[in-house]
């Protein structure tokens, strides 16, 4: 993660899920040491109290935020990628996230990690750190081959559009959209799945209806927080036991 504005939900349900099943869960940023911080905005409300993550979520990060390994994470370049048996890539919008998604330490890790074919999850913007990283043996993006989805066009752009004339461009991470370049990246159009449209209902712990996600082999992709649940779901799967 950034050492601040992650996206609250995309992090702290896969958390809670997983640690319910029994799993340890370990987190990364770029120097280590000190517990990160998520996008306030959505803890607040993004505007007028809206948009932000849903009181569930929230009370998970309050929990979250007690925990000793979340209060010490291992610096990117100090992990180990074998010691792990799955690796999570959650997203979020705001401009912190840059120092995550654009870290070639971290892409490093990531291309190792992918290699040994365990589990990989990433969700909304997550994506872009699969689709910006090169397979070392073939030099195209990771995604070249896979299926995958990530943040649609259509959200990022409609969040914006919504909230420009108080927000900036804090719902555009970068110039080109999500879903842009990560299709980039892909070998075929078809390759790039969207998914319903879907602009407000999400999906909770007792119904997946509004959640959607794309399965691949061991790589498992969703598009925003309304899918998180069903994400950590799919995920804890190809754990196993």
């Amino acid at each position: 993660m950034p050492d601040h504005d992650f996206d609250v939900t995309e992090v702290v349900v896969p958390w809670r899920l997983l640690t319910r099943l029994g799993h340890e869960v370990r987190f990364a940023t770029e120097h280590g040491g000190t517990g990160p911080s998520a996008d306030q905005r959505l803890l607040d409300g993004v505007i007028f109290g809206q948009l932000g993550a849903a009181p569930e979520p929230k009370a998970f990060y309050a929990e979250m935020t007690t925990d000793a390994a979340f209060q010490a994470p291992i610096a990117w370049a100090d992990v180990r990628p074998d010691e792990f048996d799955g690796l999570i890539l959650p997203g979020g919008h705001a401009p912190g996230m840059r120092q995550y998604l654009g870290s070639e330490v971290l892409r490093g890790k990531v291309a190792d990690y992918w290699v040994l074919d365990r589990p990989v999850g990433a969700i909304c913007h997550g994506v872009l750190v699969l689709a910006r990283t090169s397979d070392p043996t073939t030099g195209r993006s990771l995604l070249y081959g896979r299926r995958t989805t990530c943040l649609p066009k259509y959200m990022e752009r409609s969040a914006f559009f919504a909230t420009a004339w108080r927000l900036g461009r804090y719902y555009r991470t970068y110039p080109a959209y999500v879903e842009d370049e990560v299709r980039g990246a892909l070998r075929a159009p078809a390759d790039f799945v969207r998914g319903p449209r879907v602009l407000s209902k999400r999906g909770t712990e007792s119904d997946d209806a509004p959640a959607f996600c794309v399965e691949d082999g061991s790589y498992v992709s969703a598009r925003w927080p309304g899918d998180a649940y069903l994400f950590a779901k799919q995920f804890a799967a190809r754990l196993g036991s």
